[in-house]
């Protein structure tokens, strides 16, 4: 499988990640037999790093240093807050115009770490802005209707399932969301809309690049699911202009290509 590669130069490159695709090995999947390290390393036959993390069912722009110097760079970056980072989430019910949330949290316990005890807080803040809203004519709660925001999400701070947990907090938890949403919302969605994943998209990366420190914005565009939804609730004009320009290209043939459990994937997608 060829990856979506976005930007790429002799010290880094970006991918758009599918939905369903861990960055790397991990024990939070056992049976998981692709990984985009390992993907990336193979597609431009060289060894790469990476810099930052993207949750398994979170779509979006990853990046990869091509040394373990610009590595080491960019990280630098991530831990002096240095980089913009805007997601889009669709989430249960109505968001105000724009929250600024700040609100600490203990990282989560991997269940799969041996001993891990329970940290205390750890500073996280989030800026969230709606873009737009839709009511749809479903009783799905003890509602007649059913109200969904997409979101703009902003993280300045970089806490594991950080957007995740924080939009649980303020009662309006992302569709998909497995771990922290509300398991009716995503089996509708599932079931009646084709959206069988977590509605989380890290739309674009902003940094200083870390040699030419050129200012440099990466735009990954979200896949065929997200994009029938954003038509379906008429959303395509809310969106950001430089993701309107990129809906003008079909999405690539990798994005949905993970959404399957490994045993169910055709092996020639793999």
């Amino acid at each position: 499988m060829q990856l979506d590669i976005l930007y790429r130069d002799e010290y880094l490159v970006a991918i758009n990640k599918p939905s369903g695709l861990l960055v790397h090995r991990s024990e939070i999947d056992r049976h998981e037999t692709a990984f985009a390290l390992q993907l990336v390393r193979n597609q431009l036959g060289q060894r790469v790093y990476p810099v930052h993390r993207l949750d398994k069912p979170t779509s979006g722009v990853l990046i990869f240093a091509l040394s373990s110097e610009i590595a080491s760079l960019m990280v630098e970056q991530w831990r002096e807050r240095d980089i913009e980072k805007h997601y889009l989430a669709i989430v249960r019910g109505y968001m105000p115009e724009f929250t600024h949330l700040d609100y600490a949290m203990s990282p989560p316990v991997d269940k799969y770490a041996k001993h891990e005890r329970i940290k205390p807080p750890q500073e996280a803040i989030t800026d969230f802005t709606s873009l737009a809203q839709v009511e749809l004519p479903i009783e799905i709660d003890k509602y007649p209707q059913s109200r969904y925001s997409l979101l703009d999400c902003r993280p300045h701070t970089g806490r594991k399932h950080q957007i995740r947990r924080h939009l649980k907090h303020l009662s309006h938890p992302i569709i998909g969301d497995a771990r922290y949403g509300k398991g009716r919302h995503s089996r509708y969605f599932r079931d009646h809309l084709d959206a069988p994943r977590l509605l989380l998209h890290a739309r674009s990366l902003e940094f200083a690049h870390p040699v030419s420190g050129e200012m440099l914005r990466v735009v990954a565009a979200p896949d065929r699911i997200m994009r029938q939804l954003f038509e379906r609730f008429d959303w395509l004009m809310a969106l950001p202009e430089s993701l309107q320009s990129e809906l003008q290209h079909p999405p690539h043939d990798s994005m949905d290509a993970f959404l399957l459990p490994p045993e169910a994937r055709n092996p020639e997608n793999t």
